[in-house]
Parts: C-alpha cells; sequence; structure tokens
C-alpha cells in the first residue's frame, strides 16, 4: 500500500485554505486521504506487529485526528495540514515511547524517543546515563543506526543539568532535555509501492533505543553500574 500524490495536494490545498468552510465543501477529497491513511495504518500495525507487541491495537488506537486543538495557541487554523499516527503497545494514548509518522509536504518521516518529558523521566534517563552510558551508546551509536537516524536530536541545557559536572565524560547526552530521532522520507518513496516496508525496516531499526527508554520510564529497573 502507499499514499496517493493526491494525498499531498489535498494537503497543501488544506494548508492554503485552513477554513471550516473550505474543508467541509472538499468534505469528500478529504474522506478519500483519510481512507487510504487508515489503509497505510492497518497495514503497519501488521508489519510493526511481527516485532512489536500490537495485539488489540486497531487504526483507531494509532491514528490523530486533523483536527487542531486551538485552546491555549494563537494559532487559530481549524486543522493540521499533514497526518500523522503513532504504533506501540497499547496505541498512542498508551503514554509509551512509540513509532511516530508523519505524512506532510516535504516533512515526511518516521521518529521517536523523548521529546515532552517529564521532570521524573527526565532524571531517570540521566541516572541511567550517568552509572552506564554504555547501554543507550551501544544502541544509538551502532553503524546501522547512525546511518539511518544520523546524531541525536532535541533541545539541551547551555551548560550541565543541576546536580551532574560540566566535566561529565558523558556531558554531550546528559544536556539533552529532550532526546530523539527521526528519518526523512520523500515525496516519491511515501508514493512509492514499497513505503510500508521502508517504514516497517525504519521501526525495526528504531526499535532498540525506545525499548531502551521504555524498560527506564516504565519497568521496575536498577541501573547497573558499569566496572
Amino acid at each position: 500500500m502507499s499514499i496517493s500524490s493526491h494525498t499531498f495536494q489535498y494537503l497543501q490545498d488544506l494548508k492554503n485554505n485552513n477554513t471550516r468552510e473550505w474543508f467541509h465543501a472538499n468534505k469528500k477529497r478529504y474522506e478519500t486521504v483519510k481512507s487510504d491513511f487508515e489503509e497505510t495504518i492497518k497495514e503497519l500495525i501488521g508489519s510493526i506487529g511481527e516485532f512489536e507487541n500490537m495485539t488489540g491495537v486497531e487504526v483507531k488506537h494509532c491514528n490523530y485526528r486533523i483536527a487542531r486543538d486551538v485552546r491555549f495557541t494563537n494559532d487559530k487554523a481549524p486543522y493540521k495540514s499533514w497526518l500523522s499516527a503513532s504504533f506501540s503497545e497499547g496505541g498512542r494514548k498508551s503514554g509509551r515511547m512509540d513509532f511516530y509518522l508523519h505524512i506532510q509536504e516535504d516533512e515526511s518521516f518516521l521518529g521517536g524517543g523523548m521529546w515532552s518529558p517529564t521532570p521524573e523521566h527526565l532524571a531517570k534517563l540521566r541516572q541511567e546515563i550517568d552509572y552506564n552510558a554504555q547501554e543507550l551508546k551501544s544502541i544509538i551509536y551502532k553503524p546501522n543506526f547512525l546511518m539511518m537516524f544520523g546524531q541525536a536530536q532535541g533541545d539541551e541545557v547551555k551548560s550541565s543539568p543541576k546536580g551532574y559536572s560540566k566535566d561529565h565524560p558523558e556531558i554531550e547526552l546528559l544536556r539533552k532535555k529532550q532526546l530523539f530521532f527521526w528519518h526523512k522520507f520523500t515525496k516519491e518513496e511515501v508514493c512509492s509501492p514499497d513505503f510500508v516496508n521502508k517504514v516497517t525496516e525504519t521501526a525495526r531499526t528504531l526499535k532498540p533505543f525506545l525499548d531502551y527508554l521504555n524498560i527506564i520510564f516504565f519497568e521496575h529497573h536498577e541501573p547497573v553500574v558499569e566496572l
């Protein structure tokens, strides 16, 4: 299953005409775009389910609404100009670190990681890095991981986080306030017949990093001190 080039045209038109009147006048176009994307999600639930527990997860548990929440923003445009879905055990509302798929003109990608961590989660990650950074580094510096995702993304503190020396050997990782990775897809890749396979293999490469975070954040886990 691939996503039609008409999807990108629709999203671009929506971006340029982001009103409820235009949206409802073009409702049939949206329904076609939505149906195609949901078929892609359905296929990905199956293929990602080969290595991630997706038991009981349906399309509705992965897909995000196109309507925006405009309550707390100055931008009152009612709709997103992209499509998105998340894949993880328990679905997108589980709270677990998940595979996030984003489809947008010149900005399509699969990514995942620590985007908006709670203070508790950030503290747990820093403690883990402090005690044994090698476990994380063995994942994110692996050649095939670097080839797929490059270096870690995310905001960081300028000097050193509270409780850690600026001379700490792992200060570059400890500075991170966010820690995530993404792999971009061209429009041609998104519209190609093997798009689902490309997304699946990208997710497979990302999985060890998400597993690492989920163990730290959601399972009983004592940091292992490297001797």
